[in-house]
């Protein structure tokens, strides 16, 4: 049995669909459904139960779910905007710690989510090196930092598998509002207004919506994290701490005229004022190394998947937000 947290969120939903595509429904999702839209990235989904992330600790620490073959944890608190530092501690950073401490006393595998917020402004780079030597920029990347940090510092990195995420996008978002990802905003806008907003530049290195982000889409990162659970179980499994993206940076500019180009629409982009509380927090360039996950992915015989920015956004916009059914 796999327990699946956040397995009804964005990630974790498309986690469960790619497992199910597998014959894998003996899952337990943990989550809280809340009063937004996430319910639905459950529909015609399989799988054994759904626990709070409160039950499901209680649950763990009485046995009551027996012995689990993995778990894979991306339940998180994801709003960067988040000003309760307290708050993304507990869910982030120590729900984790006790989540990781039970799996590394028990022997079973632990895979689990970071984010590419910790590594700041990206002055050091964005290769995995010594995350103490990072400085995030907002209170979840800190949370995040604050975990890879005791993976870290109790020798856990041959245990584990820590997986940064970049900039994903693609069906199941539906419910995260300002932290849906600007393919779904841009969408949005376009029905609406015929016009995509994007921020301004707040400095002279890069032009208006020419800062960069590794945008990686969705169906790629579950297929990336379906091959390193799958091996987690053999001589062959991956440890450590790795980036998830597509090692490709592109601009807002790009990520807007590709959601233009799948409407069939000529592109119509204003440029807006950033807004002062994302000032001194705002990533303006960010690029995944992907060389060690890919040297890992090579050794073991298996390669990367890497869907275009084009072509991604094209199968979302056309095949879900044009779809009458909109989740994987």
């Amino acid at each position: 049995m796999i327990a699946l947290t956040g397995g009804a969120g964005f990630i974790g939903s498309a986690m469960l669909w790619r497992l199910n595509a597998e014959g894998i429904g003996d899952v337990i999702v943990v989550d809280r459904l809340g009063s937004d839209l996430k319910w639905k990235n459950l529909v015609g989904k399989r799988y054994r139960y759904l626990a709070t992330p409160d039950e499901f600790l209680a649950g763990l620490e009485r046995d009551a779910f027996g012995r689990l073959d993995a778990i894979v944890h991306f339940g998180a608190r994801t709003d960067t905007t988040e000003r309760d530092a307290e708050y993304l501690a507990q869910n982030n950073y120590r729900y984790s710690v006790r989540l990781a401490e039970y799996a590394l006393s028990r022997g079973i595998p632990f895979v689990y989510a970071s984010s590419a917020s910790v590594y700041g402004d990206g002055a050091l780079g964005w290769s995995v090196g010594r995350t103490r030597d990072l400085r995030p920029l907002n209170a979840y990347a800190m949370s995040k930092y604050m975990f890879d940090c005791w993976v870290e510092e109790h020798d856990a990195l041959d245990s584990v598998c820590g997986l940064r995420f970049f900039n994903v996008f693609g069906p199941n978002e539906y419910h995260k509002g300002a932290m849906a990802s600007m393919v779904y905003k841009s969408f949005g806008q376009i029905q609406r207004t015929g016009k995509v907003h994007l921020f301004e530049s707040t400095t002279p290195d890069y032009a208006d919506g020419e800062q960069r982000r590794d945008f990686v889409y969705v169906k790629d990162v579950v297929e990336i994290v379906w091959h390193i659970l799958r091996l987690q179980w053999s001589e062959q499994s991956i440890r450590g701490i790795y980036n998830v993206g597509s090692g490709l940076a592109r601009s807002w500019n790009d990520l807007a005229r590709a959601v233009f180009a799948a409407l069939d629409r000529e592109p119509m982009i204003v440029y807006i004022p950033m807004p002062d509380d994302l000032r001194g927090q705002y990533q303006n360039f960010t690029c995944a190394d992907m060389q060690p996950l890919a040297d890992a992915f090579r050794q073991r015989g298996l390669t990367l998947p890497a869907t275009s920015l084009d072509d991604a956004v094209g199968d979302y916009v056309r095949n879900y937000l044009l779809g009458s059914w909109q989740y994987l």
